[in-house]
């Protein structure tokens, strides 16, 4: 499934909306403010810090530092910004909305989620919430629980501009329950709200092809390709229905730009080698064939070696919970020599360090694992409280 990017500059406009009379009020934080509307974000951030170490229960202040800092990707200090104005203004459900924004940009829905729910339980007539609440649900695989938030949300929008997105994700749902025509139904309406809603054009070509419109197919993902050059999946579509109507000549250049926007994806790559060579040019669809043929390999070696590490990873796991912590260290060693970038048997081994006393090596392991998945909540907290036990018996030194 395509998911959406909430596009931060439109959350920070939705946000001046909100509380421009309250910001009104406040000279400091209007002039921060009119910096970010002339462009000047750096001196308008500097404004803003001042104005919250001077006044720390500003709450208008740290929902705008928040999220300008979201928009210039400083997921901490915008984090805890936000997670401080949602805690001096608890029942402002704008705030528990920029917050779960700013949790799922930085590529954390499970986080977002409670933040999005408590926004829509302050406020239910709240419709960017319901919309940011259903797209969070719908990442976790829970379409049928998003569903209900889409309809309030398109009902609470009605024809404006900003009720194309949830449209467009009904028509996901729809999609799942196989229902073809209510979905297509939805996508023709997104894309007459928001005629630029690329994303949108491309499911909707994809949602004909269900019904053998090829023309239909054709017309929306032409549409879709040139409202994005850069959408690979849009790319690829557009690709394999020119092959099937059979024009291969034609279809070369989206699959091409597609293999070059993600040179691992196998279907494009196979449609592609099949349309160079009903072209006649033999020698190139060769040539995206071997290509084809390592990345299987690879992908076959991969398989193997995550099947060896979480073999040794469950070994290490049996050891642990029967209290031989110094052979599941071995095992969660071996295992993270096989495969480096798993999270999971590195935070294991990171555990069964600290449980041996090994404060630091386990500490360094466990950094180590957030700055592989620096959105797992779970892995913050608990380095954090490996870091307070230790420093409290004086194991580590205070810049660790």
């Amino acid at each position: 499934m395509n998911r959406r990017r909430i596009a931060i500059s439109a959350a920070i406009a939705y946000t001046s909306f909100v509380h421009a009379r309250v910001f009104a009020q406040r000279p400091p934080v209007e002039t921060a403010w009119e910096l970010i509307a002339k462009g000047d974000r750096s001196q308008a951030v500097a404004l803003l810090h001042d104005i919250v170490r001077n006044d720390p229960h500003n709450a208008d202040a740290r929902l705008l530092l928040g999220s300008v800092l979201m928009e210039q990707g400083v997921r901490s200090e915008s984090i805890a910004q936000l997670s401080e104005a949602v805690r001096l203004r608890p029942k402002s459900a704008e705030a528990h909305n920029a917050l779960g924004e700013a949790y799922s940009l930085f590529g954390d829905p499970k986080s977002a989620q409670p933040a999005f729910q408590r926004a829509v339980l302050i406020d239910p007539a709240f419709a960017q919430a319901r919309v940011n609440l259903a797209s969070v649900l719908m990442q976790a695989g829970d379409s049928e629980h998003a569903a209900p938030h889409l309809e309030r949300a398109i009902g609470l929008l009605g024809n404006q501009p900003d009720a194309a997105y949830p449209h467009y994700l009904r028509a996901k749902v729809y999609a799942e329950r196989r229902d073809t025509a209510k979905a297509i139904s939805d996508l023709e309406r997104a894309v007459a709200l928001r005629p630029d809603l690329a994303e949108a054009w491309s499911d909707l070509g994809e949602a004909r092809k269900t019904l053998l419109d090829e023309d239909g197919a054709l017309e929306a993902l032409s549409r879709a390709v040139a409202l994005n050059p850069d959408d690979a999946v849009a790319q690829t579509r557009l690709g394999l229905n020119l092959l099937n109507r059979g024009n291969p000549h034609e279809a070369i250049v989206p699959l091409q730009h597609a293999a070059g926007l993600d040179s691992n994806n196998q279907s494009t790559l196979n449609a592609l080698q099949l349309a160079l060579r009903k072209d006649g040019q033999t020698e190139q669809a060769d040539a995206v064939k071997r290509r084809l043929a390592e990345l299987l390999r690879d992908k076959d070696h991969a398989d193997q070696k995550l099947v060896s590490a979480l073999e040794l990873n469950n070994q290490g796991s049996a050891f642990e919970k029967s209290g031989d912590i110094r052979s599941a260290l071995e095992r969660y060693r071996a295992a993270l020599e096989i495969d480096p970038d798993h999270v999971g048997i590195r935070t294991n081994l990171a555990v069964a360090l600290l449980k041996l006393g090994r404060w630091d090596e386990g500490i360094s392991q466990m950094r180590e694992a957030l700055r592989r998945d620096p959105g797992n909540t779970n892995l913050q907290k608990g380095l954090e409280d490996a870091m307070a036990q230790a420093k409290a018996h004086g194991l580590v030194r205070d810049k660790d």
